[in-house]
């Protein structure tokens, strides 16, 4: 490369083709124009005579001059000039680029993306090979391939495929990669780092941090190094759930310590995606870890299944919830609180007790078992009746957790619902069965669900009822006294648990009521309760997993099980990606946040290194301006030639004027009609009609959104990101499908529109008119919108259509459906009535009301924007599969009208 300044040439030795010029003028000079040809009857008069002197004519210098210069200014463009240009690759030989690609990479991955396209358009300027290393492992743990120099030009493929992980990055693996790779000493060496050096629970402090900077002393050891981060502003995010017990859900942010302030926002939404909640955190300056709650109705937040920050975009934003983070219900059966004496009331001191964790519900028998129930309680009573007994032992089989106290009337009666046999009476200090002094407690047993909690001196008891001698009493007793005899015992009962403590409620026979250790206590209990779901165990296999980008879809096949026993000690890696683990609503979460300790930013690296940030590259190619210009010379040199011969119009010079000013006009609108033809045609694009009311066309680019996440998931269609057009300007045929919302505000096309969607048409291409008038037609008047369907289409070659008929191929090109709702589920969808032979069996036009994009449109972290009615979730997941079927039908066509497939569709339905 050759630079002079701020310019430069990246092949100067094309350059030597100037040396050429001298040579050309001469050439030019001498070669004359070609002669004009001119009618002239007259001219038999001169035949015969011979001309004593010839005066050859010359090429016009102006002539000349424009051909010099389109010369020069090829030869100028072929050196590939360029301004500002981007210098970074030292030395010779292979560059190796290390890409940090975890899940702290997935904030600015676009960010990372220029940079690395920019690294690689310089590499191959220079015709540099490429050694691509990516420290986060592949999926499913595999061991990475050996390290390789590449093409730039095939780096640059591979680096288009790369996608942050979910999981975190092993620059250990790297650095070992690294080294078994021999490569020459003197070498450039790009990092484009997360900056990021994650301290996890269990490994040796600091483990992180110095991974990478052993990296980093490895590549600089090998020649030169430059270090590319994100700024300070932008660095990662990582979620974290709280204890489970609070009466809010709790979350813990970490992050790197930050410059300025932040004010960042947290969401928690249900399953079909719904908005629960909503709360701004604070961040200040220079913080590294901000706790918040989020409060919400009990029936809020046990519906709640994700926690996430908003437009962060990353796996370690997400906080996936499941039943653990629910409050359970539990339900107290007693009679009316003594009026204004709740000290002496059964259960004051167990609802303070239970309050914190748990959800609250008084009532009769019927009333608490008419819900779902994770806990039932009965404080110094039981089942009025045998049919309540019964109903109350069913309850238990099905995995409920029934919780007594003793008192004066448990210890007299007769009962089964007990885990043990009672003594009638009790032990109380002076009776006939009783002790001298309160006895205190002992210490729990490792088995028992108390194991653990300290015990405080303080805590004694004065009476209790004592269990009848059994053989099986020992595997019974979760707590006892200090003399042995059995205070809170347990048994199964089908898949739920009975639990009896052997002393009151409240203070009349013991003061373990008014310590912290009661509290504790109870939440252990309840803990061991099943709650409202189906219980967890055994080997859990992943259902659904996170992306690096925190998107929540099915399980990839290289996701491997995790044992329900392990689930607490499991980390995240690529084996584990993070997600719901189990069996339908039988599942747990594992989430990024789980083993880590603390986020550290990587400091430390060799003298020398270069450290920059993702800075937008100023560098301009001028070889197409400069390739353009030439070829629009090369054109007006034609026309100049044309009309020295007398091909034009008699008044060539006025021809060529207006033809070069229609050149100019094209060349003026070609550059912004090639940057819209690229984008169109570098990947599949939905598209819609921009309509010029704001709120319709961001909604119908949102709704796109979604459906094109949507293929992305369930399909092998990928398409890029939405593309909206204006049907007065854009190029329609390079997108299959073409979504189009009909507004009442919406301006009838032009005669040169209506050419273009004709042509469109013809084509092959598809449009659905969406009418979005299903709300409408419900109530019964939707004749406005058809009405500006009409207009819009004044000048659009229609053709007709039918109801779509049962058998027709959208309904079961990938789904097999009988319905097309939307945010609406009103009204008939329309096709055109085509035949395989025309258009391979594709309707060019497809109208219906249901308001699809609605249904479709997600926000920036991919949640439903809007409900759909009156179905709900169901419904939407049938628009979503009726925008999959239709993006298919268009792409695929008739395939799945063929024969050969009604076997198995038939099949499938059960005929």
């Amino acid at each position: 490369m050759l630079t002079i300044g701020s310019f430069a040439f990246a092949a100067p030795w094309v350059l030597l083709g100037l040396v050429a010029l001298p040579l050309l003028w001469w050439l030019l000079r001498v070669t004359p124009p070609a002669p004009r040809r001119i009618p002239f009857p007259a001219i038999r008069l001169l035949l015969g005579l011979v001309p004593r002197e010839e005066t050859p004519a010359r090429t016009p210098l102006w002539l000349i001059l424009l051909r010099m210069l389109l010369l020069v200014l090829v030869i100028v463009a072929f050196a590939r000039p360029l301004i500002h240009p981007r210098a970074r690759l030292a030395a010779s030989g292979p560059i190796v680029l290390v890409v940090d690609d975890g899940w702290a990479a997935a904030r600015d991955w676009r960010a990372r993306e220029a940079e690395l396209a920019d690294v690689l358009a310089e590499a191959e300027r220079e015709g540099r090979q490429i050694v691509l290393v990516t420290t986060a492992p592949p999926a499913g743990g595999q061991p990475a391939p050996p390290l390789a120099p590449m093409r730039a030009a095939d780096a640059r493929a591979a680096v288009h495929e790369l996608q942050p992980k979910p999981w975190p990055v092993d620059r250990a693996a790297a650095l070992a990669r690294l080294e078994a790779l021999s490569l020459p000493a003197a070498r450039s060496a790009i990092w484009v780092s997360d900056g990021l050096a994650e301290e996890t629970e269990g490994k040796e402090a600091g483990s992180g941090a110095k991974a990478a900077v052993a990296l980093a002393k490895y590549l600089k050891s090998r020649g030169s190094l430059r270090y590319a981060t994100a700024p300070a502003q932008s660095v990662p995010l990582l979620l974290g759930p709280q204890s489970a017990a609070g009466k809010d859900l709790g979350v813990v942010l970490l992050s790197l310590p930050a410059p300025a302030p932040r004010l960042l926002y947290l969401r928690a939404s249900g399953a079909d995606g719904r908005l629960l909640a909503r709360r701004e955190v604070p961040m200040p300056a220079g913080m590294r870890r901000v706790a918040a709650t989020l409060a919400m109705p009990n029936e809020l937040r046990n519906k709640a299944v994700r926690i996430d920050l908003e437009d962060a975009r990353s796996a370690g934003a997400v906080v996936l919830l499941d039943d653990r983070w629910r409050r359970r219900p539990v339900g107290i059966v007693t009679p009316p609180r003594p009026a204004g004496q709740p000290l002496l009331s059964n259960t004051y001191y167990l609802e303070r007790a239970l309050s914190p964790f748990a959800e609250m519900r008084h009532g009769s028998l019927a009333e608490l078992l008419g819900r779902p129930l994770a806990v039932l309680v009965y404080a110094d009573s039981g089942p009025d009746s045998g049919a309540q007994a019964e109903r109350v032992k069913n309850w238990i089989e099905k995995g409920g957790l029934l919780l007594r106290f003793a008192g004066p009337h448990l210890a007299q009666q007769e009962d089964r619902l007990l885990p043990v046999r009672l003594r009638r009476g009790g032990r109380t200090i002076g009776g006939a069965m009783s002790w001298e002094r309160p006895a205190r407690l002992a210490a729990f047993a490792r088995t028992s669900p108390f194991a653990g909690l300290p015990i405080p001196e303080d805590v004694t008891v004065s009476r209790q009822v004592l269990a009848e001698p059994d053989i099986d009493l020992a595997g019974k007793i979760w707590a006892r006294l200090a003399d042995g005899t059995p205070l809170v015992t347990a048994a199964r009962r089908g898949r739920g648990w009975i639990v009896l403590v052997h002393t009151t409620a409240n203070a009349d026979w013991s003061n373990l009521a008014l310590s912290g250790l009661f509290v504790e206590m109870m939440r252990r209990i309840v803990a061991v309760s099943e709650g409202v779901s189906q219980p967890v165990g055994g080997r859990l296999r992943p259902i659904d997993t996170l992306d690096g980008f925190g998107r929540l879809g099915r399980a990839p096949p290289t996701a491997r099980p995790i044992s329900g026993k392990a689930l607490a000690a499991t980390r995240v890696s690529a084996r584990h990606p993070p997600g719901f683990y189990g069996e339908g609503d039988a599942r747990r979460a594992l989430n990024l946040s789980a083993g880590v300790g603390r986020l550290a930013a990587i400091e430390d690296l060799p003298l020398g290194t270069v450290r920059e940030g993702f800075a937008t590259s100023h560098e301009v190619d001028l070889r197409p301006p400069l390739l353009t210009l030439a070829m629009l010379l090369a054109l007006a040199d034609l026309l100049i030639a044309y009309a020295l011969r007398g091909l034009l119009w008699r008044r060539p010079a006025r021809v060529a004027g207006a033809a070069l000013f229609a050149l100019l006009a094209l060349a003026a609108n070609a550059r912004a009609d090639d940057a819209f033809d690229k984008r169109a045609t570098d990947k599949l694009h939905l598209a819609y009609v921009e309509t010029g009311d704001a709120r319709i066309d961001a909604l119908s680019r949102a709704g796109l959104v979604g459906l094109s996440e949507i293929l992305s998931q369930r399909t092998a269609v990928d398409p890029a990101t939405p593309v909206g057009l204006d049907i007065e300007r854009d190029e329609l045929i390079f997108f299959p499908l073409i979504y189009w919302p009909v507004t009442a505000a919406e301006p009838r096309p032009s005669p040169q529109a209506a050419a273009r969607i004709n042509r469109y048409l013809e084509t092959g291409g598809t449009i659905l008119f969406d009418t979005r008038d299903g709300g409408e037609r419900a109530f019964g008047n939707g004749a406005a919108a058809e009405a500006q369907l009409h207009r819009l289409v004044a000048g659009v070659k229609m053709p007709p259509l039918v109801p779509i008929p049962p058998d027709h191929v959208l309904t079961k090109s990938f789904y097999l459906l009988h319905e097309f709702p939307g945010e609406w589920d009103a009204g008939s969808l329309w096709v055109e009535p085509v035949s395989d032979h025309v258009n391979d069996g594709v309707s060019s036009v497809i109208v219906g009301p249901n308001d699809w994009a609605g249904a479709w449109a997600v926000d920036g972290g991919g949640h439903p924007m809007f409900p759909v009615v009156p179905g709900g979730e169901p419904q939407r997941e049938m628009a979503f599969r009726f925008g999959v079927n239709l993006v298919m039908y268009v792409l695929t066509g008739n395939y799945k009208d063929d024969q050969v497939h009604v076997p198995a569709i038939l099949e499938r339905l059960g005929q």
